[in-house]
């Protein structure tokens, strides 16, 4: 890729796919330009700096984030389209909430306008703009620990290793003291198989909505 066709979006793009693959710490601007094949000065054109690159890496990668109002339906719906969407991002770069708060993402357009259209939709809902800002805040860290605590082997783990190391976990807990800790043996069972994915995302997102859902519906009795 020569300089003239270097565009922001392609920088932004392999910067994450290097902080997924190495860790934050492994992108810098020399770096960054090798995987690329062109020179720093290259680089330089779009992000003057390694701050400005990481802010630019958070403006791209949450491009994506919208709650458009012009589809006409529920802001319970548009919230969900939000956070599965907050989600998938997440899932997709595993760095993400690393760059998250190596930043001050309020200094990119993207976070800023996600932002705002999850005001506006928990507005909608019933809350003050200030509770909104926390039940937004929650649902952010909530997304970050949902894909943090995802089921299944380490990050990293070669996948032919998966099966042992799912059959090392079940038996860990299964010799567990039975009079004590019934509970987290009858758990072991669920390491017998892969985990479904999909299942869990799903239910964490639902469990998400309705906590949202419930608390504006409480809201609304009580005034």
């Amino acid at each position: 890729m020569t300089g003239d066709r270097l565009t922001k979006a392609a920088v932004a793009e392999r910067a994450l796919r290097l902080a997924d693959e190495e860790g934050l710490e492994a992108v810098t601007v020399r770096r960054l330009a090798k995987e690329l094949g062109v020179t720093p000065m290259a680089l330089y054109w779009h992000f003057k700096n390694k701050d400005e690159l990481l802010l630019g890496m958070v403006d791209h990668v949450l491009s994506g984030v919208r709650a458009d109002p012009a589809t006409g339906d529920p802001w319970q719906k548009r919230l969900r389209n939000v956070v599965e969407t907050v989600v998938g991002v997440m899932r997709a770069h595993p760095s993400l909430p690393v760059l998250l708060h190596a930043v001050d993402k309020t200094q990119t357009e993207s976070f800023n306008r996600a932002t705002n259209d999850t005001l506006a939709l928990l507005t909608e809902a019933g809350f003050t703009v200030e509770e909104g800002f926390w039940v937004a805040s929650y649902l952010l860290n909530a997304c970050i620990g949902i894909v943090g605590a995802q089921p299944g082997c380490p990050p990293g783990l070669p996948s032919e290793q998966e099966p042992e190391w799912r059959r090392q976990k079940r038996v860990q807990l299964e010799t567990m003291p039975a009079d004590r800790f019934p509970m987290m043996i009858a758990l072991a069972a669920s390491y017998r198989d892969e985990p479904d994915m999909e299942r869990y995302y799903t239910f964490c997102v639902d469990l998400l909505i309705a906590a949202v859902e419930t608390t504006a519906a409480r809201r609304a009795d009580r005034t």
